[in-house]
């Protein structure tokens, strides 16, 4: 197996194994968004295995002198000898390094966005359960006890009577 080969495998296999695919199923609220999840990690899991089983193989070593029965020594040897001379270049990665300061600067964004986010739907969540409390008891409140929770209207409107202001 061809050194890049094998480490693609490894990688492609290591990430399918550090995926959450069951909490990130569990994030999904509309059935359209769950039949496309399935259809994305179908996909991952079909390349995947293409993956494990194309690149995990050495490739059969060829037999020349099946070739050199049917075609001749001369041109089998021409080609044996174009082949053995081939080098595979390294590959070399030079994309990884200019993204990855970008990636791990938007994984800091993230978090932070995240952060706001969970403290925004705490703050939101605390509204929707008082305007609930106060959707029950507003039928049977009392002026005083909703004064008592809006001390800042209950300022509003003594001013008001204070300054003879009555709205007209």
């Amino acid at each position: 197996m061809s050194g890049a080969g094998k480490k693609i495998a490894d990688v492609a296999f290591k990430a399918g194994r550090t995926i959450d695919w069951e909490g990130m199923a569990k994030l999904l609220v509309s059935d359209e968004a769950r039949k496309e999840f399935a259809t994305l990690r179908r996909a991952f899991d079909e390349v995947n295995s293409q993956l494990q089983t194309k690149f995990s193989q050495e490739p059969e070593p060829i037999d020349w002198e099946y070739y050199r029965k049917g075609l001749g020594s001369r041109l089998v040897d021409m080609y044996k000898e174009a082949y053995e001379s081939i080098e595979i270049p390294k590959y070399v990665d030079k994309v990884t390094p200019q993204y990855k300061p970008k990636f791990d600067a938007l994984l800091v964004e993230l978090k932070d966005a995240e952060k706001q986010s969970l403290k925004e739907s705490e703050r939101l969540e605390k509204e929707i359960a008082d305007v609930q409390e106060l959707k029950k008891k507003l039928s049977t409140m009392t002026a005083e006890e909703y004064f008592a929770k809006h001390p800042e209207l209950k300022k509003k409107f003594d001013d008001e009577i204070r300054n003879d202001y009555w709205g007209y």
